[in-house]
């Protein structure tokens, strides 16, 4: 079983731009429900599926697979919940970790959030000095809860 461990943040100033190049991701749901949560991306020119378990803390199974473009842009377009995810990830080396920074677009517009994938829930890390609030915890921040309660509405 594949296992994520992850923390999540607001990213609190634009120190972060210009330390890392993005990819366009466009991801959808086809569901969204707290057990399981199935996902369809596109990230740059590469479709994906994933399946993620419910949370346990930081903690949650998940299984990710890659899937023919055509059907991730078939599936994007047909089959998931709307309004999909539009956002671009930028990935920033800082100290011994990768963070993430994702910058939404559509109805999300304006929520920045940064993302540090660990190896064990006690880690420990540096944090950027742009890295602000944990949210780890707070399910508005789940990319699948976006899609009901974009950021535009909060």
């Amino acid at each position: 079983m594949a296992t994520e461990i992850e923390r999540k943040f607001l990213v609190k100033n634009d120190g972060w731009r210009g330390l890392g190049e993005g990819t366009v991701f466009i991801q959808g749901f086809l569901s969204t429900v707290k057990q399981r949560v199935v996902r369809v991306r596109i990230a740059g020119n590469i479709g994906t599926l994933t399946i993620k378990g419910a949370n346990n803390g930081i903690t949650r199974c998940e299984y990710e697979y890659e899937i023919p473009l055509k059907d991730a842009e078939l599936m994007l377009n047909d089959l998931c919940e709307k309004p999909v995810i539009e956002k671009t990830r930028y990935r920033i080396q800082h100290g011994n970790h990768i963070w993430e920074v994702d910058e939404f677009e559509g109805v999300n517009k304006g929520l920045i959030v940064a993302e540090i994938e660990l190896m064990d829930a006690n880690q420990p890390f540096e944090k950027p000095d742009w890295v602000g609030q944990d949210v780890s915890d707070d399910d508005r921040y789940f990319n699948s809860n976006l899609i009901k309660h974009p950021f535009s509405n909060w």
